[in-house]
């Protein structure tokens, strides 16, 4: 059922998905870029179908909650109560234990507007738990978004984080003014 909702959507929206290497569709943290419109999470969510990840995503508690609970948490949310102090990253990390498949999507920028830097959360779940990061991406000026990198990380943030940078530097994003390339 996923999989011809994603097919419809990309179709009617005329995007393409680019997977140009193979990443862990099972256990690995993705970092989603640029993350500048609400429309990222329906174009997203159609590639992940695509191509059967089953991606899971954090989102406000309430979401998951009362009749529409069920539809957020079968599309993969993870509710989290915002009212609390959490530590989103150890609760993440607990997921991976707890789960041996799981793909956890992180938008690093933390938000849709124009941020300083990236949040070093997706950082920091990837290296707690064991796993890769995978660097997923919508183009909007190609259309195309997919997957085309593995990180393993090494105990170099720098050069890690380098790297990531480098990737997104040829994204662009729905609102490009919103997307800040120099994430650390």
């Amino acid at each position: 059922m996923k999989k011809i909702i994603a097919n419809i959507v990309l179709f009617v929206a005329g995007w393409k998905s680019s997977y140009k290497t193979e990443f862990d569709k099972d256990r690995c943290v993705m970092v989603a870029g640029p993350h500048t419109s609400n429309w990222d999470f329906l174009y997203a969510m159609a590639i992940f179908w695509k191509h059967n990840v089953n991606a899971k995503f954090f989102i406000k508690d309430n979401f998951t909650k009362g009749i529409h609970g069920g539809f957020f948490r079968w599309m993969g949310a993870v509710g989290v109560d915002r009212t609390k102090k959490n530590d989103l990253v150890a609760y993440a990390i607990s997921l991976f234990d707890e789960n041996k498949k799981m793909v956890m999507l992180v938008p690093a920028e933390g938000s849709r507007k124009r941020v300083d830097k990236w949040k070093k959360g997706f950082y920091h779940i990837a290296k707690g738990a064991n796993v890769p990061v995978a660097l997923g991406y919508l183009d909007y000026k190609n259309k195309i978004a997919g997957v085309d990198k593995m990180i393993n990380l090494s105990d170099d943030f720098e050069m890690d984080m380098k790297i990531i940078e480098d990737f997104y530097k040829t994204k662009t994003g729905k609102h490009p003014d919103l997307y800040n390339p120099s994430i650390y």
